[in-house]
């Protein structure tokens, strides 16, 4: 079915049935049920962001056991927060912390491999330009540096490109 298909489809149904159809999809969905807290949840937001957050926290750090560190498991969190939260602070956040964790991750576990840097450099600049697109840098200026920071003995270059990737978009 394509979306002019299914639009013309939802047109033909009540207001009743449409709220009816949505909350059945928000009962049996849980990527719906966290679009709509996303969206309509004032309060709730913030638990969708801790969700996600939770998710990647787990990939590195479990509550039983070591952690896993599949980065596609820890992107794929983000990709699936991205699609949907609009919230643009809360992107910023969960960017950040998954460089922080992946950053706590290999100073817990040692120098892990050049795949799992270059993500973690990848999503930093990611990080950085949403933060600077968006003018959040004053909320998240200090936990971007204290990154590069506390890489400073990590190996494969990770210290100097985060130090440049920082330095690019703080100075520029």
């Amino acid at each position: 079915m394509k979306i002019t298909e299914l639009k013309k489809a939802l047109k033909e149904k009540t207001k009743d049935e449409l709220i009816n159809d949505i909350a059945d999809l928000y009962k049996k969905n849980e990527f719906v049920k966290n679009y709509y807290v996303s969206k309509c949840g004032s309060d709730n937001s913030e638990s969708v962001l801790e969700k996600y957050a939770k998710i990647i926290e787990n990939e590195f750090f479990p509550e039983y056991g070591d952690g896993r560190g599949r980065l596609a498991v820890a992107k794929s969190a983000i990709s699936e927060f991205n699609k949907i939260s609009s919230n643009k602070d809360h992107m910023a956040a969960l960017l950040v912390f998954y460089v922080e964790v992946g950053v706590k991750y290999t100073d817990c576990y040692g120098d892990i491999n050049e795949q799992f840097y270059l993500s973690m450099e990848s999503v930093y600049r990611r990080a950085l330009s949403h933060i600077y697109k968006y003018n959040l840098e004053g909320k998240y200026q200090k936990r971007c540096k204290s990154i590069v920071d506390d890489t400073i003995d990590m190996g494969w270059g990770f210290h100097d490109a985060l130090g440049e990737i920082y330095y690019e978009y703080a100075d520029g």
